[in-house]
């Protein structure tokens, strides 16, 4: 099957709303993507150059996935991943440095701090730096905030300490200077302990000087308690008053526990509204989806059967996608005089 035409990967100019994704917004959309599917999925692939301007690598860049042994890395398919987004002008944000998920046997939590400090300088620097110049932002430390609040207690903070948080920042800095730097997280989207405690964190990386330059709200969504668009608006609009950039990074509402009314509607208004809160707010940079349909999404191993995404097992777009469309190309019409 031939690739779908793609236009440069940073659309200027007033896009339109009836045409892909891409087209309706001011700010770069991405979704998750995985690379064996790009070679044997052929509804995916095009789909994805169809719709998206920008990728995030769903797990080849992961600690386990892309260095199993302490001296052995699996690179090729993070390369292809990356080749493939420059040969079709797409942006590509790396995801993730440091996790406490998805991590190699080896990474002992009984190691030292000199060899912890050590083993973390080489995977930043060597993941970082192999892509120097050629990645527009990454995911440096993701999810280091326990649900309840403060920081989670990981393996890296129990053989580094409080401050690999960061040190991460930094290492990721010295190997690509000219890369946007980014903290991710989920449910700190609205209101809450947890966004409280993300802010506070954030903040504090500030003060000490640590290259940070954005936030990533994960919004991994249930339709049936969405949070309230207002309190989504004030918490973006917190953080961007810290100087620092705002992007949705891996958004999905999940509908398997809606009652009442048509789920699928449900979904596209929580899409629709959540998306609207953020937009055309000055330092809103960007949205991606985690994942391109419902028939390849983390939320079914992880939750249970769902369909959560806005295009369907046979790629053809759902609700959810025309309200996503909606809310995206609002913000870019003129406002009345």
């Amino acid at each position: 099957m031939p690739d779908t035409p793609v236009t440069p990967g940073l659309p200027g100019g007033g896009g339109d709303p009836g045409g892909p994704l891409w087209a309706a917004a001011s700010v770069p959309v991405g979704a998750a993507v995985d690379p064996d599917l790009l070679q044997r999925d052929e509804g995916y692939r095009a789909t994805l150059l169809r719709e998206f301007n920008a990728v995030t690598p769903e797990n080849a860049m992961k600690w386990g996935p892309v260095h199993p042994t302490e001296h052995g890395w699996n690179l090729d398919p993070a390369d292809q991943l990356v080749a493939f987004a420059e040969g079709h002008r797409m942006r590509v944000h790396g995801h993730t440095l440091v996790w406490h998920r998805q991590l190699p046997r080896w990474l002992d939590s009984g190691m030292p701090r000199h060899r912890a400090a050590r083993v973390l300088a080489t995977h930043i620097e060597t993941l970082v730096g192999r892509y120097r110049g050629r990645l527009a932002s990454w995911d440096v430390v993701n999810e280091a905030i326990a649900d309840g609040g403060g920081l989670r207690a990981t393996v890296f903070r129990r053989t580094y300490g409080d401050g690999y948080v960061a040190e991460a920042f930094r290492l990721a800095h010295a190997a690509d200077p000219g890369a946007r730097l980014y903290y991710n997280d989920y449910g700190a989207e609205g209101a809450g302990r947890k966004s409280d405690a993300v802010y506070a964190l954030v903040r504090q990386l500030l003060d000490e000087g640590v290259p940070l330059h954005g936030v990533g709200l994960e919004m991994h969504l249930r339709a049936a308690r969405p949070p309230e668009p207002a309190a989504i608006a004030a918490n973006v609009a917190r953080l961007l008053a810290l100087g620092l950039e705002v992007r949705i990074s891996e958004m999905d509402v999940r509908i398997r526990t809606a009652r009442g009314g048509d789920p699928l509607a449900l979904q596209r208004r929580v899409y629709r509204d959540a998306i609207a809160a953020c937009m055309g707010m000055p330092g809103f940079i960007g949205v991606t989806f985690w994942g391109v349909s419902d028939r390849h999404s983390w939320i079914h191993t992880r939750f249970g059967e769902d369909r959560p995404l806005l295009f369907d097992r046979d790629y053809a777009p759902k609700p959810a996608y025309f309200g996503v469309r909606d809310a995206l190309a609002a913000a870019r019409r003129p406002r009345p005089v």
